[in-house]
């Protein structure tokens, strides 16, 4: 169990570097503590509130063919920005500006999230 904790936030931390590298509008500072706690509350997120969410959304879900599942990422990495600036640590800081900004790295991230699965998360 704490295996696959560790593989999750290692996981999740690489995809958000993946995910500023690639987008020069998603930045963050912080270097490793940011990587550390961004993949924790993204962990947390994804256990928690992610399948509330995507209940809730299931129609939109359907109708879409899965589409809307990127404006649920896109709503996770707003939550995570939200949830950093409201934990106010000393020098961690996430910067994303407009809502396009938000749906490119909602897509980003769940790609990334999905390769990264593929090939690390085996059982």
């Amino acid at each position: 169990m704490i295996k696959r904790v560790i593989i999750g936030i290692i996981l999740n931390g690489g995809a958000l570097y993946l995910t500023a590298y690639a987008l020069e509008d998603v930045s963050y500072q912080g270097g490793w503590m940011f990587l550390v706690v961004g993949a924790v509350l993204i962990g947390f997120l994804n256990t928690f509130i992610k399948p509330v969410i995507k209940i809730l959304s299931l129609p939109f879900i359907f109708f879409s063919a899965g589409l809307f599942l990127i404006v649920i990422n896109a709503l996770l990495i707003f939550l995570l920005k939200y949830l950093l600036d409201v934990l106010d640590i000393s020098g961690v800081s996430f910067q994303i500006s407009g809502i396009g900004n938000y749906i490119t790295a909602g897509l980003v991230f769940g790609l990334i999230n999905w390769v990264e699965h593929l090939f690390f998360n085996k059982k």
